[in-house]
């Protein structure tokens, strides 16, 4: 079970932010949210690359029953991009390299903004 973290947007304050599992190995990362068949607000992921890169940041969003919104942050602790992701989709990529995607209920799209810093700290 991947450890919970919290994604604080250190630009602004988020006054409930969501429970995040931190994805750092390749089994969590390949279950992502597939096959779930729905997401609460107030969860979410976070993928965790090992260097910045568009390529490697990239996600799909087959067998993934719900719409997403999608983050990519990179190694400066910034986010680079957004994209509201929808189900079944075959790819997504960032527009700048990252190094974690963060995938949360698109109902947190107001949350983060590109250009924002953020920190992870432990639930």
């Amino acid at each position: 079970m991947p450890k919970q973290i919290i994604v604080e947007n250190k630009s602004r304050k988020i006054h409930t932010p969501p429970l995040i599992q931190y994805c750092d190995t390749f089994l969590t990362q390949l279950r992502g949210f597939t096959f779930r068949p729905r997401l609460s607000r107030d969860e979410g992921l976070l993928l965790v690359g090992r260097r910045d890169s568009r390529l490697d940041s990239s996600i799909h969003m087959l067998f993934v029953a719900f719409d997403l919104t999608v983050l990519w942050i990179n190694s400066e602790m910034r986010v680079v991009d957004k994209v509201l992701a929808k189900s079944w989709r075959p790819a997504y990529f960032s527009k700048q390299p990252a190094r974690y995607v963060l995938e949360i209920h698109p109902e947190r799209w107001e949350d983060y903004d590109i250009g924002d810093a953020v920190q992870f700290k432990d639930v």
